[in-house]
């Protein structure tokens, strides 16, 4: 009886890319690149650098970008481009900051093809621009085999950016200082509860929040405490204390109308509702859907909707995307996301 031979074109050629994969290295790597809210947001006291002490709960939630990046042939310049108008593609990119940050402190000299394909809106409170960077620190690191640890990539981070340190995390952290003193928080908060995030199209300028704060109308709330309430109890209006949201509905009075509608429209669908960051994105806690007036109200029809939940990652990994994840854009693109402004 004659054995049948089939042959697998498809296996030989994965077989082969694995093959040169491993003779020169990855060439090409796809990653996604979420964003994050502010559980709560403590402002401590002003630094001598121009600064404020914060003492925050980041945890990184669903919603996200996706990042492509290719091995250049050139040992000068990165190029980047990205699906949203407006967003620099210069040297004033977060991203191509990273880069250039990764490469000053190694040594190597790859320079990359980059696609951001941003569904995380700009302006937002949401660490967009500050994801991106991370990412790319994650990516260019694996593109030299793996030469800096994850402490290394925090580390260095805080340089570009007082957010970007968190996303070193496992995606639950107590961040302090400037927000680069992170404090990884493992199994914080269920990765199945559900949240809605609902930006208006105007953005919230972070130097303008920060030049309307007034420290000595801060909340008093021990942030520690804040921390332990959320821990034993989980997430409750009472602990989603943002300090930035009076400046911010000082500088965006129409956020504030915003907040307050979603919360009078609350029938038990949310367990919190608050702002994120320095604004301009309100979060509602305990369910994935807005309020109807969202969706109703013409005032409304430009805003941005998504859907999101708590996201973590395992050591050495990095963040996957969800299989399902609905955002919508509003019509206006706004402009990138800066490093965080000295005031």
């Amino acid at each position: 009886m004659s054995k049948k031979l089939t042959y697998d074109a498809q296996g030989k050629l994965n077989q082969l890319a694995d093959q040169i994969d491993q003779e020169v290295g990855i060439t090409r790597l796809n990653l996604f690149s979420p964003c994050k809210i502010n559980v709560f947001l403590r402002m401590t006291g002003k630094r001598p650098d121009g600064y404020h002490d914060l003492a925050s709960l980041f945890h990184v939630v669903s919603l996200g970008d996706t990042i492509k990046f290719s091995l250049s042939p050139s040992k000068s310049i990165d190029r980047l481009s990205t699906n949203v108008a407006g967003v620099p593609v210069d040297e004033s990119n977060l991203i191509i900051k990273a880069l250039n940050l990764y490469r000053k402190k190694t040594g190597t000299d790859k320079h990359f093809w980059i696609h951001l394909d941003k569904k995380v809106p700009t302006g937002a409170g949401l660490g967009g621009g500050s994801s991106n960077a991370a990412t790319a620190l994650w990516a260019a690191n694996q593109f030299s085999g793996g030469i800096a640890s994850e402490k290394d990539l925090q580390e260095w981070s805080g340089e570009i950016g007082s957010d970007i340190p968190f996303f070193f995390s496992r995606g639950a952290a107590y961040c302090t200082g400037r927000g680069e003193i992170v404090q990884d928080i493992p199994d914080l908060l269920p990765i199945n509860l559900p949240m809605v995030l609902i930006k208006p199209p105007e953005a919230c300028s972070t130097a303008e929040v920060y030049k309307r704060l007034r420290l000595d109308q801060t909340s008093k709330a021990d942030p520690l405490a804040l921390l332990e309430e959320i821990t034993q109890n989980g997430i409750s209006q009472d602990v989603c204390i943002n300090d930035l949201e009076p400046p911010a509905f000082e500088v965006l009075r129409s956020l504030k109308r915003l907040k307050k509608r979603i919360m009078a429209s609350n029938r038990g669908e949310y367990s919190a509702v608050f702002m994120s960051g320095s604004g301009s994105t309100i979060v509602g806690i305990g369910s994935p859907d807005p309020p109807a007036f969202v969706y109703d109200d013409d005032d409304y029809k430009d805003v941005f909707v998504s859907e999101a939940c708590f996201l973590t990652r395992e050591e050495d990994e990095w963040y996957r995307e969800p299989i399902s994840s609905n955002a919508t854009f509003s019509k206006e693109d706004l402009p990138s996301e800066a490093a965080p402004v000295v005031d």
